[in-house]
């Protein structure tokens, strides 16, 4: 059998460094054919080229002679003085590179920047391991129609906790999703104690290491309100039977409930590189992948309700989410602008999701969802989001 081509968009992120793990771990099985990443890092996107062998290599930003430089640099280096792969650059080179023939083609981007790459990802008929969940939620139904069934797989740990809960079970015998949360580093505090909390402190996850944007929507529960609305779109389930529960080992990452009473929940110690490997290698696992639960120690699990008055941001997806149309992408770019102001000093922990719920009150909405309405949503929710940041600056 031959090795899955895979093809990584944002590969020097914590997704696609992982994924280049779990592919050293499995050569026999995945190939990396392209690379692309946003251009921050060269020097470790030519070390990934080079020890990956990728015969296309992208970046968005970034000197393009530089990055051909380093690379051979990298391949002298490694005994490789030979290799030259194609060199895409410029806004679009995520999008081109996610074109290349292959299997599989792992979206790892961070942001709805990650819109067309997942788009021509879809046109290109490879299947979609797809970590970028900000380009289902703002494409919605865009994204939903350019994909036939089954050609997306979700590498969100919590969505891949459901799609396996899943195999339990025919679609009519689901109940309820319920997805789990760690509560992240400020569980159990009021809305008050949540005022004065530093950038600092939003940045202390108790389980993953993220990047600073997913870290805080950790923080204040954006990024599960994201995920619910991930899984509406993936899974087909109305948004009232999604429930979100705060577990903070974060060792059960999701959970389906089924007609008949019974719930089936995924369980195993929090790293990436299980819902990674599922990704590439759906609908099969990876032997050895990551560790198991060690059920030799005795352990303890919790699950608490979530405190809706302290982190409303779930309860204000779900709201986004019922309206549709450009409605989420206003939330998710209304959101990434005051993480940027709350992270410059400028506002508050509690007037980031505050911020979100005026912007998304004024949004007029569109008639019809294209890639051009998203965009212009986008740009008039960052727009009225600096607005708004502007009156509420500390």
């Amino acid at each position: 059998m031959q090795p899955r081509r895979i093809v990584l968009l944002g590969s020097t992120g914590s997704i696609g460094t992982q994924a280049i793990d779990v592919v050293d771990g499995a050569p026999h099985l995945f190939e990396v054919v392209a690379l692309s990443a946003g251009g921050g890092n060269l020097e470790l996107l030519a070390r990934q080229a080079v020890h990956t062998g990728a015969a296309a290599v992208g970046i968005a930003g970034g000197d393009p002679g530089r990055l051909e430089s380093l690379i051979r640099e990298a391949a002298a280096a490694a005994g490789r003085p030979g290799y030259r792969p194609e060199i895409v650059a410029g806004p679009d080179a995520s999008a081109r590179i996610a074109s290349v023939e292959a299997d599989v083609v792992l979206n790892g981007i961070t942001g709805s920047i990650g819109l067309a790459p997942t788009l021509a990802a879809l046109k290109s008929g490879a299947t979609l391991a797809l970590a970028n969940k900000e380009s289902l939620i703002v494409g919605g139904s865009l994204v939903k129609a350019a994909a036939r069934e089954g050609q997306i797989v979700p590498v969100d740990s919590e969505h891949s906790a459901i799609a396996q809960c899943l195999r339990s079970g025919t679609g009519g015998e689901v109940d309820k999703l319920i997805l789990t949360a760690s509560g992240g580093p400020f569980r159990g505090r009021s809305r008050e104690e949540l005022h004065g909390v530093t950038p600092q402190e939003a940045l202390a996850h108790p389980t993953w290491d993220m990047g600073v944007m997913v870290t805080t929507n950790s923080a204040t529960l954006v990024n599960k309100g994201l995920e619910v609305i991930e899984a509406h779109l993936l899974f087909d389930i109305p948004l009232d039977r999604i429930d979100v529960v705060v577990h903070p080992q974060s060792v059960v990452h999701s959970m389906v409930q089924f007609v008949d009473g019974s719930t089936i929940a995924q369980a195993s110690p929090p790293d990436m590189r299980l819902p990674i490997a599922l990704g590439l290698g759906w609908p099969a696992r990876v032997p050895r992948a990551a560790s198991p639960c060690d059920w030799t120690q005795a352990a303890t699990w919790t699950f608490e309700p979530l405190d809706a008055e302290a982190f409303p941001a779930v309860g204000l997806a779900k709201d986004a989410a019922r309206q549709g149309s450009t409605f989420p992408a206003v939330f998710n770019a209304a959101n990434e602008e005051a993480v940027t102001a709350f992270h410059a000093g400028r506002i508050r922990f509690t007037d980031i999701v505050d911020t979100v719920d005026s912007v998304l009150s004024e949004h007029p909405g569109s008639s019809g969802l294209t890639v051009e309405s998203v965009l212009d949503a986008e740009s008039w929710a960052r727009a009225r989001a600096h607005e708004r940041l502007a009156v509420s600056s500390l």
